[in-house]
Parts: C-alpha cells; sequence; structure tokens
C-alpha cells in the first residue's frame, strides 16, 4: 500500500502558504515541495511535529495509506 502526502491539501484548507510553513518547520521550500510530491523517503519526526503544530492537524491527516491502484487524492 503506498503513502499518500497530503500536504497540499492541507495547505489549500488552512489557506497556508508554503514560504511561511517552510520557514516555520525550518526546512528549504525546495524540500517542502518535495514532500508536498511524495518524493521523499522518509521524513523526521520533529520535522512532522513541526508541520502538524503550524497547520493545528494529526499527522493521518497528512499521511493517507492507499490501496494499490487506488487514486493519489
Amino acid at each position: 500500500m503506498p503513502i499518500v502526502v497530503r500536504l497540499d491539501i492541507m495547505l489549500a484548507e488552512r489557506k497556508v502558504k508554503s514560504k511561511d510553513l517552510a520557514e516555520y518547520v525550518g526546512i528549504t521550500e525546495a524540500n517542502l515541495s518535495l514532500l508536498k510530491q511524495g518524493k521523499v523517503k522518509g521524513v523526521r519526526f520533529d520535522t512532522l511535529q513541526r508541520i502538524c503544530e503550524y497547520l493545528d492537524c494529526q499527522p493521518a491527516d497528512l499521511l493517507v495509506s492507499k490501496p494499490d491502484g487506488e487514486s493519489n487524492r
């Protein structure tokens, strides 16, 4: 089962700019973009925690497990 990153959806729902989130978390906008696209192999728990703090959400709101063959969203 692939893990789908829903960070872009949470940013839109919260009306948050990637630049502001990246600054708060302490990562580059480029790395945040890679995370949003699901092109990373892992994410540090402290990074995930900071993202969740800023967006007032839970990790499960950002990372969803989808059965093989199911749509990415």
